[in-house]
């Protein structure tokens, strides 16, 4: 950490042995992301509540380069908090996901979910059973009438958008489509 750590307590007898969880915890978070220039702590006890009794809010602020990541933990949300150790032990927890995510940004190494492989058929034997897909990846697809799910084969034609699960391994012909299913418009034109 580029800068020390600070911490601020409202309504809370700040303790050494407080301050030392949270030195503790906020030099782990290092771990996680090595770009952390400051580290920011905030612990506040809101007045006596009859029901849940006091409830600690511990507020996390954490600059890395480009960005300032805020973990919140209000005094409402689980009655454990009304224990400080938790609510710190929680909040801490939740900034070492942030930085992580924040981490994985910075690298490119984002979660992408995609969809199934689309593209458009390109050439169809209706007489002979089988077709063409030109994928959204640019390869060239062979499919047989019996993949064709969610449709028929006799009513397909050049042109039409699919989606497609390919086998992983090639046949003699090359990309094989296992499943080949109509759809209603095209995400992406190969031919753009």
């Amino acid at each position: 950490m580029q800068t020390p750590i600070e911490i601020a307590f409202k309504h809370v007898e700040p303790t050494d042995e407080i301050k030392a969880l949270i030195s503790e915890k906020a030099a782990r978070l290092e771990k996680f992301h090595d770009g952390i220039t400051s580290c920011h702590v905030y612990i506040r006890a809101p007045h006596q509540n009859q029901k849940t009794g006091n409830l600690y809010e511990v507020t996390i602020e954490v600059r890395v380069p480009g960005q300032e990541l805020v973990v919140r933990r209000h005094q409402d949300d689980k009655p454990e908090r009304a224990h400080l150790n938790v609510a710190i032990r929680d909040a801490f927890d939740a900034m070492q996901q942030e930085l992580k995510s924040a981490a994985r940004k910075m690298q490119g190494d984002v979660k992408h979910h995609d969809g199934p492989l689309q593209g458009k058929i390109v050439e169809i034997r209706h007489d002979q059973g089988y077709g063409q897909i030109i994928a959204t990846d640019n390869r060239l697809i062979y499919f047989h009438e019996n993949s064709v799910v969610d449709g028929d084969f006799a009513d397909l034609a050049q042109g039409d958008p699919v989606e497609m699960v390919v086998q992983t391994e090639e046949s003699a012909i090359g990309p094989q489509a296992s499943t080949v299913r109509p759809i209603g418009g095209l995400e992406y034109d190969p031919g753009q």
